[in-house]
């Protein structure tokens, strides 16, 4: 008897999927455990297995579409098997239509795995190029002379009849750059790409943090120079090889088992304060942002923070993380030094209570013991929610978090 496969919850948060690949086609033959299709969910692409056997006799999403939770995704089933009772009296079929979102038929093709799906443009708009002096209130012998030198009407001033620019009104003016006389070859082509289901959830859930949660913003900077020397003793007299990221999520989670306040989460009616570190890490991906969780950050040496950041930002390149880690975050951190950005605001990762943005190490003169002297300085902004973390109490912890940069053997006591 045929049976329905339908669109499996493949996280917490998930409510619809994208069928990123299919690794069957209609007519095949699926054993339990054989791989069906890569389901793209709010988190990252997964490979969903099957759980029946049979002969796939319909696909209910087309590669690259979109469908609700538990819609059907397939029937499997005996060869020929008359499948129009399902279709028709299944209600989760026309719950959400199919909203595909790219061109290609509905028919799978089998492969080898696919790559990380990128939504193909859904629509190119391309409208007749027009010449930006033709929309200038001229005349027609003046858009001639324009057009011939490279003049752009909307810098001259017209002393025509109602400003209407005329043939003497071009006699002084300024001649565009060759590059820019291009007589109306100008691109105004646009293209629009479907929202992936990563970037669906990142616009949802950072809308609600920053329009939900009063956010106030603490920045500090901090002497880093102990910090420099440290790591590169850890280099070269240990081989140890941490980058100053490992450095600050190892200062941020002891920090926080010092001030608990911050290592909260807003409950609506109550306010919960987590005797753990679990410390979220923001890796960009070309889809948006992912943020895998170091759990128990505190309990770990500075080489397991390495080690771990390093396996984190790999896999969520390949889209290889699971779901379960990128949850239980109990504090977040987002580093964009390496960028060479050097201060910035996030918004809190719900439903942490705040989250560190990170700038980079920059070397600028600095005044010690009396003396002018080249220092290395890096500034952190801490986002905090003032629902649960007042000023000082932020304020505390970036103290706390200061005196550990600046004297990094405090780390390790």
């Amino acid at each position: 008897m045929a049976e329905i496969v339908r669109m499996p919850k493949l996280s917490d948060t998930m409510t619809e999927g994208v069928v990123a690949a299919w690794h069957k086609n209609v007519g095949d033959k699926v054993k339990a455990g054989d791989l069906l299709a890569e389901i793209e969910t709010d988190k990252a692409t997964m490979e969903f297995e099957s759980f029946q056997e049979g002969v796939l006799l319909h696909i209910g999403v087309s590669k690259g579409g979109t469908a609700p939770v538990d819609s059907i995704l397939a029937i499997l089933g005996k060869e020929g098997e008359d499948i129009s009772s399902l279709l028709s009296g299944d209600s989760s079929t026309n719950a959400a239509p199919v909203a595909a979102r790219s061109e290609e038929k509905s028919a799978p093709e089998t492969s080898s795995p696919a790559a990380p799906t990128v939504a193909a443009p859904a629509t190119t708009t391309t409208p007749v190029q027009e010449n930006s002096n033709d929309r200038v209130k001229a005349s027609p012998l003046a858009k001639n002379i324009a057009r011939d030198k490279g003049i752009d009407l909307r810098s001259v001033m017209g002393s025509g009849d109602g400003g209407r620019i005329v043939k003497k009104d071009l006699e002084n003016a300024a001649v565009l750059p060759a590059a820019a006389s291009l007589k109306g070859s100008y691109s105004t082509n646009s293209h629009e790409v479907a929202v992936s289901q990563m970037r669906k959830t990142i616009a949802r859930r950072l809308g609600e943090s920053k329009f939900t949660a009063p956010h106030f913003y603490l920045t500090m900077d901090i002497d880093m120079d102990q910090s420099v020397a440290a790591r590169t003793v850890l280099k070269n007299s240990m081989n140890v090889s941490v980058s100053f990221n490992d450095l600050v999520i190892k200062a941020v989670a002891l920090a926080l088992k010092k001030h608990p306040a911050v290592n909260s989460a807003w409950l609506g009616d109550k306010i919960r304060f987590h005797d753990y570190v679990n410390i979220g890490v923001a890796v960009a991906v070309p889809e948006g942002l992912v943020v895998p969780v170091l759990q128990h950050a505190d309990q770990r040496s500075l080489s397991e923070i390495s080690a771990a950041v390093r396996d984190f930002a790999q896999r969520a390149k390949e889209k290889k993380l699971q779901p379960e880690e990128m949850q239980g975050n109990t504090f977040s951190i987002s580093n964009l030094g390496m960028f060479g950005i050097s201060n910035f605001t996030a918004i809190i990762n719900p439903p942490d209570s705040a989250i560190l943005a990170v700038g980079a190490i920059r070397q600028e003169a600095v005044v010690k013991n009396g003396n002018l002297a080249v220092g290395h300085r890096m500034t952190v902004t801490l986002s905090c929610d003032h629902r649960s973390v007042d000023g000082a109490t932020g304020a505390a912890f970036l103290q706390t978090l200061k005196a550990m940069l600046e004297e990094p053997l405090m780390m390790l006591v």
